[in-house]
C-alpha cells in the first residue's frame, strides 16, 4: 500500500545502484541501519576506531607521548642515573592562602612525607597560613615525617616560575636545619 502510494507520488525514472543490480528508487531502503545488510566494515561496540590517531595506537583523547626530534640522541650517564642516585625530591607549593611541601620518591612517584598549613594540627597553631613562620613550621614538620620514613636526603629543583628566595628558601632552610640534607639545583 505504501509503495503504491509512493509510486504514484514519485516518478518511475529514478533508479539506484545497490549490490549487483539496478533497482527503482522505490525499492531501495531509505535507511541503512537495520535492513540486515552490512554496508561498512565491522566495528567494535563503541566505535572507538573512528577516533584513533595517526598511529592507530590509542584514541585521540589520550595525551600523546613526546617524541624526540632526534630519536638517536645520546642520553648522558647523569640523566640515566640521577633518579637512582637521588631518589627523593622535594616539592614546595606556595599560594596566597597556604603552603604545602612534600617529599616524593622518583621511581615509584609515591609521596613519602607531606606537610601543609591546611592540616588540622598546623592550622590551629599558626596565626597566618602563608607567611614565613608558617613556612618554617611546614619545614620542621616535614623533616620529622621524613625522618620517620627513613629519608635523610632529597633534591630540590625550583620550578621555572619560582625563585629560590623568600618563602621557598624558608621551607628549604627549615628542612636543612632540622637535619634533612637538601641538594638545591639552580639552573
Amino acid at each position: 500500500m505504501f509503495r503504491q502510494a509512493l509510486g504514484k507520488f514519485c516518478s518511475k525514472n529514478i533508479y539506484s545502484y545497490e549490490g549487483n543490480g539496478v533497482r527503482p528508487w522505490i525499492f531501495v531502503p531509505l535507511g541503512y541501519f537495520h535492513n540486515g545488510k552490512v554496508h561498512m566494515a565491522p566495528r567494535s561496540f563503541f566505535g572507538v576506531e573512528d577516533f584513533l590517531d595517526d598511529d592507530n595506537s590509542r584514541p585521540y583523547t589520550y595525551q600523546k607521548e613526546k617524541r624526540s626530534k632526534n630519536p638517536t640522541k645520546h642520553i648522558s650517564f647523569k640523566q640515566r642515573t640521577v633518579a637512582y642516585m637521588e631518589p627523593f625530591t622535594l616539592d614546595v607549593y606556595i599560594s596566597k592562602r597556604f603552603v604545602t611541601a612534600s617529599i616524593t620518591h622518583r621511581m615509584t612517584s609515591k609521596q613519602v612525607a607531606v606537610a601543609g598549613t591546611n592540616s588540622k594540627d598546623i592550622k590551629a597553631v599558626l596565626r597566618s597560613r602563608s607567611d614565613i613562620p608558617a613556612c618554617l613550621a611546614v619545614g620542621q614538620i616535614l623533616a620529622e615525617r621524613a625522618r620517620e620514613a627513613d629519608v635523610y636526603t632529597a633534591s630540590y629543583t625550583p620550578r621555572d616560575r619560582d625563585k629560590f628566595e623568600g618563602k621557598i628558601r624558608a621551607v628549604v632552610q627549615s628542612l636543612i636545619d632540622s637535619g634533612i640534607d637538601i641538594k638545591v639545583y639552580l639552573d
